[in-house]
């Protein structure tokens, strides 16, 4: 079942045991060509995460430099120990040497790591980081950062209240978007949604690319999760729907710009629709 919520920006957040770490003292796991990218990430040390917030990442020299140090300045606000794991989909530009860099000026309260993923897909990746942490709290943000980086402070506010499942949402109460969304993508997204909200238990907004878990929810949820395509969020709400975890829906204020955007409901659609009829047989025979 789905809930929304109308939070303020930044709610009070309960505090946690930091460790110590010095101005220097972080961690890089760096993918190379000779890394497997299949094998389990080594462990982070001396450091037990409260929050991993994973961050899939395919080429992206230009955008993940600015876009950890967004992330790194808001979770540097959190009461919290976090670890933001950068998930390499087989990049071959410079990200890997950019997230390095990246990690020298991680705040005390954080550490960066990147791993590998050899199977292509923003799900597959998504998946893998994942299930490779041991944080209390796991989820993931788009490198993009079409939502910002902010709404981690209400997201953390639900999930320390014991919600299990708490997304970002471009239609819960209080969202907005900051550029306009063009006619065709609207009246594309009001079909998806009427396609894909019996399969998630009425969540309204499958596909923002902000989404948290608890532990216990990853571990029963993405070890499930079989794709890493268009359908790959549906799938991931879907199971959770039929494992009976609630999902709490958060406003955000959407800021893509779709004119930007590579995505074509004429060119994508049709692959969309396929995955998702896929996703609906699929579920129906393990029913």
């Amino acid at each position: 079942m789905a809930q929304t919520s109308g939070l303020p920006d930044h709610p009070p957040l309960l505090p946690s045991a930091l460790p110590r770490a010095g101005a220097h003292d972080h961690e890089v796991i760096s993918v190379s060509s000779t890394l497997d990218h299949d094998a389990p990430p080594a462990p982070t040390s001396r450091w037990t995460a409260d929050l991993d917030v994973v961050v899939p990442v395919w080429n992206e020299e230009a955008r993940v430099g600015p876009t950890l140090a967004a992330l790194l300045a808001q979770v540097a606000e959190l009461p919290l120990s976090v670890v933001v794991t950068v998930v390499d989909n087989g990049s071959v530009d410079r990200t890997a040497e950019v997230v390095d860099a990246a990690a020298e000026v991680a705040p005390r309260n954080a550490r960066l790591r990147l791993i590998g993923c050899s199977r292509q897909g923003k799900g597959a990746a998504v998946r893998r980081g994942l299930l490779a942490s041991t944080a209390r709290w796991r989820g993931f943000c788009d490198a993009d950062l079409s939502t910002p980086p902010s709404l981690i402070f209400p997201v953390v506010e639900q999930l320390q209240q014991g919600d299990p499942v708490v997304i970002g949402s471009r239609r819960a109460p209080g969202a907005s978007y900051v550029v306009a969304q063009p006619l065709v993508r609207r009246l594309g997204s009001l079909a998806f949604r009427a396609l894909t909200s019996p399969l998630t238990g009425g969540v309204v907004d499958s596909q923002c690319g902000f989404k948290f878990f608890s532990a216990e929810a990853v571990e029963a949820i993405f070890p499930r999760v079989t794709g890493s395509g268009f359908a790959f969020d549906v799938e991931v709400l879907a199971i959770a729907n039929r494992l009976g975890y609630p999902v709490r829906e958060v406003p955000v204020q959407w800021t893509d710009d779709a004119s930007g955007s590579s995505f074509s409901i004429w060119t994508h659609g049709p692959r969309i629709l396929s995955e998702v009829r896929a996703l609906r047989s699929s579920l129906g025979r393990t029913a």
